[in-house]
């Protein structure tokens, strides 16, 4: 089993290893990665598998990979330090800084609703190629002029790929830079939204086989909302496909990823994403008040674009139906999924980090239990 994985991890957290250890020796990775920081210091240090099943090349310390809606955390730390930076208030209309932003009845919303899912925009009312979404500024200008789904700020529902471009433009106008751009000078080089530097190859993203993806342990969903979210995937004109497909997108195009979508478009290691959260919680980033607020309960229900509960801080999910964490973390963890199973989570009270980043896609609800698996490990050791 040992021969999956290389690194380094404290003995104190040696349970992780072997979580992570077990997940090769079942089969379910083909290359990963995972890392924690608690209280500032590295515990654990782990990596395994290939970064390309089409060569076998290996997975190795410093291999990246694209972390899909993790980003969005990262995204969203951006927002709020240059909100605190410039003195913008979360609860100020988004036309006093995006005047244009007030057509077709958005004129109410706040940086506030973009921040937690309320902005009524899930997805474009037009089809949008990968092509115009290397243009963050036409986007914005798009959803500026589009009709709200629902009333902003009345309901949530999860904007899978418009949260980045929306955000994005408080960015770019505050400061003139992308969230790419931002994030690596203010966050630190190893987080690429946008193209990674010469001579950094990230980990393929593939799929396990189709008889894998099914839906075999929604647990603790209940079997009506499973049926509803099976529909919804089928149905082309839902807004869960809509607001997930459009741009459609391949994440091992070298386009996409030097596009730096900043909803998705974060590539990174399990050790810079958890270093990311590290500094987070050290109070790096934003003061600790801020930082406090913003990851404190802001809206939680059903979600009207994933049909099952979610909850949202300022920009961060908290534990709920679509981010499942075990008993010892869920009251006071908070964070980001990405699609297929990678995870960042940061923890004020205990003051941990974590991240995992595989590069197979696999779904909780086809019975993906690696990141649960390996966050219950960590709590077990603390």
């Amino acid at each position: 089993m040992n021969g999956f994985v290389d690194g380094q991890v404290d003995p104190a957290f040696r349970v992780v290893r072997d979580v992570f250890e077990a997940s090769f020796a079942e089969g379910q990775n083909a290359g990963a990665a995972v890392a924690v920081f608690v209280d500032g210091r590295p515990v654990v240090d782990l990596w395994g598998g290939v970064a390309d099943a089409r060569t076998n090349r290996p997975w190795l310390r410093d291999t990246a990979v694209v972390t899909f809606s993790c980003t969005k955390a990262v995204t969203a730390t951006a927002a709020l330090r240059v909100a605190h930076e410039h003195g913008v208030g979360w609860d100020d209309p988004v036309t006093s800084w995006w005047p244009e932003y007030g057509a077709a009845g958005k004129d109410s919303t706040t940086l506030a609703d973009l921040l937690t899912h309320r902005a009524g925009l899930p997805a474009f009312d037009r089809a949008v190629s990968a092509v115009e979404a290397a243009d963050p500024t036409a986007l914005a200008a798009a959803l500026a002029e589009q009709r709200p789904v629902w009333e902003p700020g009345t309901e949530h529902g999860y904007h899978a790929l418009t949260f980045g471009w929306l955000l994005g433009e408080f960015v770019r106008r505050h400061t003139g830079a992308t969230v790419g751009e931002y994030v690596r000078r203010n966050f630190g080089e190893q987080l690429w939204i946008g193209a990674p530097p010469a001579g950094v190859d990230p980990a393929r993203v593939g799929f396990p086989p189709a008889a894998q993806q099914q839906w075999t342990d929604p647990d603790p969903i209940d079997a009506a909302t499973v049926a509803a979210m099976a529909r919804a995937y089928r149905d082309p004109e839902s807004l869960v496909l809509r607001a997930s497909t459009n741009p459609l997108f391949s994440h091992n195009d070298p386009e996409v990823l030097a596009a730096g979508w900043p909803a998705v478009g974060l590539v990174t290691s399990a050790r810079g994403l958890a270093r990311f959260y590290n500094d987070l919680v050290a109070g790096e980033f934003l003061p600790p008040d801020v930082l406090a607020r913003a990851v404190g309960e802001q809206v939680r229900g059903r979600d009207r674009v994933l049909l099952l509960e979610s909850a949202y801080g300022l920009g961060y999910v908290l534990p709920s139906e679509n981010m499942i964490l075990p008993a010892s973390a869920a009251a006071t963890a908070f964070g980001h999924p990405g699609a297929g199973g990678a995870i960042g989570l940061g923890d004020l009270t205990h003051r941990v980090a974590i991240a995992f980043t595989p590069n197979l896609r696999r779904d909780w609800l086809s019975g993906d239990r690696r990141a649960y698996n390996l966050v219950d490990a960590v709590y077990s050791a603390l």
